[in-house]
């Protein structure tokens, strides 16, 4: 696959991404850089928390649900959903999530594991 192809791609999954969230969690990330690396997806997203989201944080208590509920419920989420359309995108078969989320900065690293080479 060619650099331009490549980068078409990516932008095409990070659309993927973007819709899932926004139809299950009802708000997608401000941004999402994703890069293609043999068999993973690795995307790098900001702006993820919603407006009553952020408004939770000033209350230190909810971290732990706040970082399980964007972390271990969105790994069910994509065990959950019909991800044939990305399967699709980039001709591999999803196997499993890797996800965590930095409250703080809103901010979060997910890497999308595929059952052969993506690139």
């Amino acid at each position: 696959m060619n650099t331009i192809e490549k980068h078409s791609k990516e932008q095409q999954f990070s659309n993927l991404v973007r819709t899932y969230r926004k139809q299950f969690i009802g708000k997608g990330p401000n941004s999402i850089k994703v890069s293609f690396k043999d068999n993973w997806a690795i995307a790098h997203m900001t702006g993820v928390l919603s407006k009553v989201e952020a408004f939770y944080l000033n209350d230190e208590r909810n971290e732990s649900m706040l970082h399980y509920t964007r972390t271990e419920k969105i790994k069910q989420m994509y065990k959950d959903i019909d991800v044939h359309e990305m399967e699709q995108l980039v001709g591999a078969k999803f196997v499993k999530l890797f996800t965590d989320i930095d409250l703080a900065d809103d901010e979060v690293i997910s890497v999308f594991v595929f059952d052969k080479s993506i690139e």
